[in-house]
């Protein structure tokens, strides 16, 4: 057992005795410890209450957006083990003392050890597991105390509970991508309450008026985030209520509708139903009806001629203006993961065949338009590389007349001998070469890769672990755009410097998608190393949003502390490392029924009408 592993196994009240010492012992890299619950770091306020104690909601008005969905009610005491009078967690288990047996051990560790994690070294002296890990212990503490309550119930958590920063910008808000995680780890550890309330009560958000400068969006988009508010009821100022105010993009930065939340929310919908059993949720006639809209409005006809999803930039993970526009890689894998989970969930009625048509059409040709074009290795780089360009004619081999030139210098160098990746964006005369993580790592997820590409893409992983990994999993791409280029694509944006944030920075939250994915392909050990090496600095460094330069050395310049999507990312790992079989919630197996649609409809096949039977009249 490795010393980091075994320190870890210590009882909390134990390693609190030592205090900050241990972070300090030379080449050992451990983990500074918090066991004390910060109060008042959550900045919504919990609930409000009437005198009457009813519980009483509306959400009949769709005319302003000022008229939230209002609650007044009285708090339960306990939901699922959290605790509503001052919203702070109930402990997650009693702390046992520790004998001085453990004491001996421990200190016999701290001098024994000469390298710790400084070369990796896996292996150490062991220590029999009496208790959790004390860095898991912490996170989940951090997790409960980050949960936020409408109308006595948890509904969902805070983006980050950082009180060191003054400004909090949205940061207290609940934002439907970045609580996926913590919903599964909920899901993981059998809380199920707070992941069926933040479904429902998200779904009924979905339904409202959006508007920007008198234009609105499709019905189906859901919300980018949400914040529980507490307000006088009827101007009567000794008596409160809880409302919920959604944020549809109108109030974001840069005003960019956030296009990937919708498909986070049937994802976890299905995860819930596959962890609970409890299809009751998902066969409801307004839960139908949610995965409907959500469908049409990404299946919607437009001009476009590919399959993929068209978006703007900023309008998923990466939220501002990093050049993504277009079809990149991390929707399309959002979106064909999607219309598999809504596939397998829609009720087989009549009203819906037509609607499950179009899933399965788009179904087959996103597959092949990603597997056949975004897909990149060596050989294919060079059949690029040797592109003739102006190809007029139907059965072009440079069908997007991409010119070999636009190959970068970078590139030539990273791409090893063994592995390949899916390119993170494809347009007319275009391709984007880097490499995007959470684009890669759902298309394995979700089968939207093949087999073969799914283990190169984890080969490329484990041959550039230092470019990808470094000392803190994950790059959220690779490479940062630097120089002239940086300054075209992006604006000159200070947030989005080279190494920084989503230009190349390292965010430990991926460390969940990484994990589901190298269990999917059964190749676990490449998980567990990323633990290791985020399990060194994580809850030392105050589980920051995302880390800065090449090797994620430094914390990121403008990173929140205690963000809630890097403790619950690190949460979900290590409960899928223990339970593999868990991840088949969030995985998808290729569909024999795709793979001969995929197979009979020859994509290639020429062009022609079809069945046109009626002459012309002239």
């Amino acid at each position: 057992m490795a010393l980091s592993e075994a320190f870890l196994c210590l009882d909390p009240m134990f390693l609190s005795k030592f205090g900050a010492t241990f972070g300090k012992q030379r080449n050992l890299g451990l983990v500074d410890l918090h066991y004390s619950l910060r109060a008042s770091r959550n900045e919504i306020k919990r609930i409000g209450f009437s005198s009457a104690g009813r519980c009483d909601t509306d959400i009949k008005n769709r005319t302003k957006r000022s008229w939230f969905l209002r609650c007044n009610c009285q708090k339960a005491d306990t939901v699922s083990g959290l605790t509503a009078d001052d919203g702070r967690p109930t402990p997650l288990s009693a702390k046992a003392n520790v004998n001085k047996v453990q004491e001996f051990e421990l200190n016999q560790l701290l001098k024994s050890d000469k390298e710790g994690f400084a070369n990796g070294n896996t292996n150490g002296s062991r220590i029999v597991k009496n208790n959790r890990k004390s860095v898991e212990d912490e996170a989940w503490d951090l997790l409960k105390e980050s949960v936020v309550y409408y109308c006595g119930n948890p509904i969902g958590t805070i983006a980050a509970s950082d009180t060191s920063c003054p400004s909090i910008l949205n940061y207290d808000q609940v934002f439907i991508r970045d609580f996926i995680p913590s919903g599964i780890a909920f899901l993981l550890k059998g809380e199920y309450d707070i992941v069926r309330n933040f479904i429902l009560y998200t779904l009924q958000l979905q339904s409202w008026e959006k508007t920007m400068d008198c234009h609105s969006p499709g019905q189906g988009l859901m919300p980018a985030s949400f914040k529980v508010r507490t307000v006088p009821l009827d101007g009567d100022d000794s008596v409160t209520e809880d409302v919920l105010d959604p944020d549809f993009g109108e109030a974001a930065i840069g005003r960019v509708a956030p296009v990937d939340s919708g498909l986070w929310w049937i994802i976890l919908l299905r995860a819930y139903g596959k962890c609970t059993g409890d299809l009751s949720v998902q066969e409801r006639v307004d839960v139908q009806t949610g995965i409907k809209m959500i469908l049409k409005l990404c299946l919607a006809d437009g001009f476009d001629m590919f399959p993929t999803l068209l978006v703007t930039d900023g309008s998923c993970m990466i939220d501002r203006r990093m050049g993504i526009h277009g079809h990149p890689l991390e929707i399309q894998a959002l979106f064909y993961s999607a219309l598999l989970c809504a596939r397998e969930m829609l009720a087989p009625e009549e009203s819906s065949a037509d609607l499950i048509t179009a899933l399965n059409n788009r179904l087959v040709a996103l597959s092949f338009h990603i597997r056949e074009y975004y897909w990149i290795e060596m050989r294919k780089l060079n059949e690029i590389y040797r592109y003739k360009t102006e190809e007029y004619s139907y059965d072009a081999v440079n069908k997007f007349n991409i010119y070999p030139d636009q190959i970068p210098a970078w590139l030539v160098e990273f791409m090893p001998s063994r592995g390949g990746y899916l390119i993170g964006n494809l347009q007319p005369a275009h391709m984007d070469f880097r490499f995007f993580s959470l684009g890669n790592l759902w298309s394995i997820v979700s089968s939207l890769a093949t087999v073969d590409q799914s283990h190169a893409i984890l080969d490329l992983v484990e041959t550039k672990w230092s470019e990808l990994v470094a000392d803190m999993p994950m790059k959220i791409c690779y490479p940062a755009l630097e120089g002239q280029e940086w300054r075209i694509i992006t604006g000159s944006d200070p947030k989005n410097t080279p190494w920084s944030y989503h230009n190349g920075g390292s965010w430990p939250t991926l460390l969940w998608q990484l994990t589901v994915a190298c269990i999917k392909m059964n190749r676990p050990e490449i998980a567990e190393k990323a633990v290791v090496f985020a399990e060194r600095r994580i809850s030392r460094d105050k589980w920051p949003e995302y880390y800065d330069t090449k090797g994620a050395r430094f914390i990121g310049k403008q990173s929140r502390l205690y963000q809630t999507w890097s403790i619950a990312g690190y949460l979900v790992a290590k409960l899928l490392l223990a339970n593999p079989s868990a991840a088949k919630i969030l995985t998808s197996e290729e569909d024999s029924e795709l793979v001969n649609a995929f197979l009979s409809a020859n994509p290639r096949r020429k062009r022609g009408r079809k069945g046109f039977k009626q002459p012309f009249i002239i």
